[in-house]
């Protein structure tokens, strides 16, 4: 099969590799489409490298190559011979990640256990930590982590399950956690009345619709980010505000119209560190931040000073972790699946490039998704042209 192989920073190749082999609990997927995400970004760049050895450190890309991708669709071509809810021709989303339960474990380890399943202690993930990825024409994955898709769906739009899990699982950790405010509290007095999404990427814009569409929140809804369509974007989704940091000062937008005190609700969902620069501003005492985007370079830790004088509840997540289903796949995906597939989040406006081929992948990560115009891209792969 043909697979698009990172094999230096800033460097893919498409190769033909071996089709994977599956075992009798496994499916192998004819990969439909994959979403370009961020993750993939600061790997193809060397910002970050999580494929690790036994003790903790990067494994360079000349000694093992990788295959990036972790956002995938595909429909099912063999079903391994113990699979019975499964079988050729089945449309499916893929939870990219290895738990206690992808494994078959007897035994849960206390994070399976909890619900708390991308933190497993044997966690490995397909595109992120070494394992195959979705960049290539055939993936191998147990079959309790596909979960099969039951409306018509186009396959970019299927793509973005993953993402939109990841928003869930965030907004799950925060409505768990011990905050003085919170966005249902029956309480008018602790109830969450402005909120302010810091970017308006893929990650803010899905936010941006969870909060207005899931969560039913009614209050202000603040959006801040430098790129004009992306802030077009935000209002149309649900925003009232959306704020250009660049050219106005966000502190004091924030302040007029929230009686000078600030949000109770803070997404950091743009990977930048001016944010936290400004957070003591943004933020009234004892608010809850979200800290969902990753990056934050240049920024000297000395500006936590300034938050934690007022004594936010720091909220951190990562991945769509949850529990599983009776059948073990994963609750949070089937979540993510419902909610699109029944229309309650648009996924469609996020779309803005689509790539028909592996060796488009390498421009899209190192210079379209730099772009004004780019939003969020998707690999769609036509079945029709395979070998």
């Amino acid at each position: 099969m043909k697979a698009s192989v990172l094999c230096d920073v800033h460097r893919l190749e498409v190769r033909d590799i071996p089709r994977p082999v599956i075992s009798p609990y496994e499916v192998l997927v004819c990969v439909s489409a994959v979403g370009l995400c961020g993750t993939d970004v600061h790997i193809f760049a060397g910002h970050a490298n999580y494929n690790t050895n036994e003790y903790g450190q990067p494994i360079p890309l000349a000694l093992q190559p990788q295959i990036l991708g972790h956002e995938i669709t595909g429909v099912v071509e063999q079903a391994g011979t113990a699979v019975s809810d499964l079988s050729e021709g089945d449309r499916v989303v893929i939870d990219q990640g290895l738990n206690c339960v992808s494994r078959r474990r007897e035994v849960l380890c206390d994070y399976c256990r909890t619900a708390n399943s991308h933190q497993c202690e044997l966690y490995r993930e397909h595109g992120i930590t070494g394992l195959p990825g979705g960049l290539a024409e055939f993936i191998a994955v147990p079959a309790v982590n596909a979960i099969k898709i039951t409306a018509p769906l186009d396959a970019s739009t299927a793509a973005l399950v993953e993402p939109l899990g990841c928003i869930i699982h965030s907004s799950d950790t925060v409505a768990q956690a011990r905050t003085r405010h919170a966005v249902k509290a029956e309480s008018a007095e602790r109830r969450v009345r402005s909120v302010l999404i810091c970017g308006a990427g893929p990650a803010g814009l899905l936010f941006t619709q969870y909060l207005r569409k899931v969560l039913s929140y009614e209050g202000l809804l603040f959006v801040s980010d430098p790129n004009e369509r992306k802030r077009q974007l935000a209002k149309r989704l649900g925003a009232d505000e959306a704020i250009d940091p660049s050219s106005a000062d966000l502190v004091e937008l924030v302040h007029e119209h929230t009686g000078g005190k600030g949000v109770e609700y803070l997404i950091e969902a743009s990977g930048s560190g001016e944010v936290f620069r400004s957070m003591p501003g943004l933020i009234r005492k004892q608010a809850v931040v979200l800290l969902y985007g990753h990056g934050h370079a240049g920024t000297d830790l000395s500006v936590l000073s300034s938050i934690l004088f007022k004594e936010p509840v720091l909220v951190s997540s990562v991945g769509a972790s949850g529990g599983f289903e009776s059948d073990g796949r994963p609750a949070v995906y089937t979540r993510a699946l419902n909610l699109i597939e029944q229309e309650r989040i648009d996924i469609a406006p996020l779309i803005t490039h689509r790539y028909s081929s592996f060796a488009d992948v390498e421009k899209a990560l190192s210079s379209d998704i730099h772009t004004d115009e780019y939003v969020k891209g998707v690999l769609v792969l036509d079945a029709d042209l395979r070998g």
